[in-house]
Formats: C-alpha cells, sequence, structure tokens
C-alpha cells in the first residue's frame, strides 16, 4: 500500500462575521478542483480544539509543489501535518508546515481599498483560482497568465490577482468607481515604495478613457483600467490582448431576471472572444433570482462556452447574508 500524509489544513480565519461560514461552505470544493484534487482521499471537515480544519490524505510525502498548491489556495490558511499518536502521546498532533505563497504585491492592496458594494477579497481569490483549475493552464504560474474583470468596480479581483502574480485588465461604466480606482493604484504604490509608471488616455471613437499602469521595476506586471460598458469590452481592452481568465461578480440588488438576462446576452459573446481557447471564465450571482439550471441554460444560449458542472462545481451555492440568501459561481470554458 501507497504510504499517505495526512493533512490537516486550518480554514482561513474572516474578517467579517458576515463571512464566517465562507471557508466552511468553499473550501473543499476549491481543494477538490485544485490539481491535488484528484489524489486525496478521505477529505473531511472536522472540529480540533475549537478551530476549523479540512482533513485529508496525501499521497507520498508531502512535497515542494503540494505545498505550495495548498498555500495558493483562498479558503485555507495554516498547514499541519497531523498524527493520531507519536509514541505514548495520543493526539491529534499537529506538525506545522512553512508553507507560503510569493505574492507579487501584497494582498493587503485588496483588503485596504474599501467602497460600497465591494465583494469579499478571500471569496475573489476563490473565484481566480476555480477559474484556473477549470482552464487548460490550472498548472500554469500566475505570472504566465491575465486576468480580465469587466465589471471590476473598485478593484478587488485585479488587485487579487495583481498580488498572485497575473497581469489585469478592468472595465466598468462607473465613473467615479474608476477615477477613484485608478488614483488608489496611485497613492498605494506611492506609500509601498513600488515602482509604477502609468498614462490615461482618451479613446475619443469610442468615447471612452482609459488608464494603463506598469507595476513593479525589474518584475513588472501591467494594469489597464477602462471607463466604458462591459458590452464594449473586445473593444476597450482590445490592447491587453486576450486574457487566461475571465473573472467577475456579477451584479446584485436586481429585482427581476430581464436585467440579468440582458447583461449577459450584451455582454457574454464579447467577454468569450476576450478569452483564449481552454481559457475560463467564473463569475458568481445572487441565485435566489435566477437559479442555477436558468443560469447554466442561459450562459450555453448566448455564448460558445462549455458549463463546467462536474464536481465539485455543481456545489458551490452558499449563504452571504439576510439580503443575499444563496450566492451561486458557475465555472465555463472557451472551446
Amino acid at each position: 500500500m501507497t504510504a499517505t500524509t495526512r493533512i490537516a489544513a486550518q480554514l482561513a480565519p474572516q474578517r467579517s462575521t458576515q463571512y464566517s461560514n465562507l471557508a466552511r461552505d468553499l473550501a473543499e470544493s476549491e481543494l477538490l478542483a485544485s490539481p491535488l484534487g484528484a489524489g486525496l482521499r478521505d477529505v473531511a471537515l472536522r472540529s480540533i480544539a475549537g478551530q476549523d480544519y479540512l482533513l485529508f490524505d496525501l499521497p507520498g510525502p508531502l512535497t515542494k509543489e503540494a505545498t505550495g498548491q495548498l498555500a495558493s489556495m483562498a479558503m485555507i490558511g495554516s498547514i499541519f501535518e497531523m498524527f493520531e499518536s507519536i509514541g505514548d502521546v495520543t493526539g491529534p498532533l499537529l506538525r506545522p508546515v512553512e508553507a507560503v505563497h510569493p505574492a507579487f504585491i501584497s494582498p493587503d492592496m485588496a483588503a485596504t481599498r474599501r467602497y460600497k458594494g465591494k465583494t469579499n477579497e478571500d471569496f475573489t481569490h476563490f473565484l481566480c483560482n476555480m477559474a484556473k483549475y477549470a482552464s487548460d493552464f490550472h498548472s500554469s504560474d500566475w505570472s504566465t497568465l491575465d486576468v480580465i474583470d469587466p465589471l471590476c468596480g473598485g478593484g478587488t479581483t485585479l488587485f487579487t490577482a495583481l498580488s498572485l502574480g497575473a497581469d489585469v485588465a478592468g472595465l466598468d461604466l462607473d465613473r467615479t468607481d474608476i477615477e477613484s480606482t485608478a488614483t488608489f493604484i496611485t497613492q498605494y504604490c506611492r506609500q509601498n515604495r513600488i515602482a509604477l509608471s502609468g498614462k490615461e488616455e482618451r479613446l475619443r471613437k469610442l468615447g471612452a478613457r482609459r488608464w494603463l499602469f506598469q507595476i513593479g521595476r525589474d518584475d513588472q506586471r501591467r494594469c489597464m483600467l477602462a471607463l466604458g460598458n462591459a458590452a464594449q469590452a473586445r473593444e476597450l481592452l482590445a490592447d491587453f490582448g486576450r486574457a487566461h481568465l475571465i473573472v467577475t461578480d456579477l451584479p446584485y440588488g436586481i429585482q427581476h431576471r430581464g436585467p440579468l438576462h440582458g447583461l449577459l446576452a450584451d455582454c457574454l459573446p464579447g467577454w468569450t472572444e476576450l478569452l483564449v481557447s481552454g481559457g475560463a471564465i467564473a463569475f458568481s450571482w445572487d441565485s435566489t433570482r435566477l437559479d442555477r439550471e436558468e443560469m447554466m441554460a442561459l450562459v450555453g444560449k448566448v455564448a460558445d462556452l462549455e458549463v463546467v458542472n462536474r464536481p465539485p462545481y455543481d456545489r458551490l451555492a452558499h449563504r452571504v447574508d439576510r439580503v443575499i440568501k444563496r450566492r451561486d459561481v458557475l465555472v465555463a470554458r472557451r472551446r
């Protein structure tokens, strides 16, 4: 029998009680979707000394590659090797494992940026990971990937993906959101002594504005912001090039299905064209208004995308708060 290593991964702590169940609801799905997922056994949630852990058996010893994969997950915090006993000492006993995912820029960039309607940055990280895991680039380093958020708001997806190491681009129709996000990038980099060059340009033919940033000195990343309609993403972000991943959070507060249907019918075909072959899109929405079956049918109807609905991608629904009683995540690949 092949030897296994028992791992106890502490669930990621949440800054807000509003999201206290987020990691508990989504950690197992994220782990099983990852490149490690197929080889894991006996995956289960367990409370140890009042703390929640995700336990699983890893085939063979804990390698540097596996440690790196675990460290890159959004819903997992500290990693431990677990022993039921050592000699006469009964457990569970936990040995800390050094597991740190290198960040291009501090994750605090996403956490520091505050604005109305902001999506939890850990959940945003989760969306980025789920898109990556479903794509042909699941094992690629983030530094080789391009990420687009066509409804970027205050920039949480962009800053999260930057932290992971990707080049990023986003657009939004809200002038205040885009302008304040461009200002925030400049101020954050200045305050943290991060090399930054940038320029603002007007796209007169499209009636739009765009900001282009180069972040970093020797190791640089691109960040593009555009002020414009999400249906114009293909035109506004053409200079960025096609992306490996599209990650976004659909607007909440829509009381009727019509506007959401209209948004996706207008935008998804263009968003799909921004994806390279084998790329993936991940988005979340308030599924109390539009259930999963309806969303899958709509996506299949309006865009050349293959919805990923195998386990664990088919069980990503979770509660957010008293307003959004059920949020879901859909992941789809460009054929």
